[in-house]
């Protein structure tokens, strides 16, 4: 018997080794893109939530916007507002205490209010504090929770007649809330503002 040679079937394992390795390669790849893919689309969805939760306003205005004089007798000048708010449908908790509201007339530099962390049931003599109450009556709300509503008082420098103001609402996520009032042409006690 002579033995020679024959090399026909190493050419074909060698073929499906290569393939094989080819097979491994791409599926290891694959799996690479798709959870680099997965990730991306995770990372986007959280983004697109978090920029809806930051356009949308989570806060309401509820009923009017009051503005108060000093005295009964005395009704010069309005100098203190009240105003109530809620939360729309379906936001999640609002921490009172980050919320900031500033307040202007034409001509006036704009005042930035911070929550008062205690207090009773008349705005605190510092004219840059709110006082937020349920109600208007009781102690300072820490937080506005649900269908809660809260009372935001707090002392303005004396705004006269016929004069437009603006309030604007900011909370620490979510879009600001504003709004301008005008006092009424003649000033009583209690004033709703239009």
């Amino acid at each position: 018997m002579k033995f020679t040679k024959n090399d026909n079937g190493f050419t074909g394992l060698e073929a499906a080794i290569v393939l094989i390795a080819f097979v491994v390669v791409a599926a290891v790849f694959s799996y690479v893109v798709l959870g680099a893919g997965f990730f991306t689309t995770q990372k986007a969805q959280e983004s697109v939530y978090t920029s809806v939760a930051q356009a949308t306003s989570n806060i309401q205005m509820i009923g009017q916007v009051y503005g108060l004089t000093s005295s009964a007798t005395s009704v010069g000048a309005v100098q203190e507002i009240r105003f109530s708010i809620g939360l729309a449908p379906g936001s999640p908790t609002l921490d009172i205490s980050k919320l900031r509201i500033a307040f202007s007339t034409p001509g006036t530099i704009p005042v930035i209010y911070t929550a008062a962390t205690s207090g009773t049931e008349t705005p605190a003599a510092s004219t840059t504090t709110f006082i937020a109450q349920e109600n208007g009556v009781g102690s300072v709300m820490p937080s506005l929770v649900g269908q809660n509503q809260t009372q935001i008082a707090f002392k303005v420098s004396p705004v006269l007649k016929n004069v437009v103001i603006n309030i604007e609402i900011r909370p620490s996520v979510g879009a600001t809330l504003p709004f301008s009032k005008t006092t009424p042409p003649a000033l009583t006690y209690m004033n709703v503002l239009y």
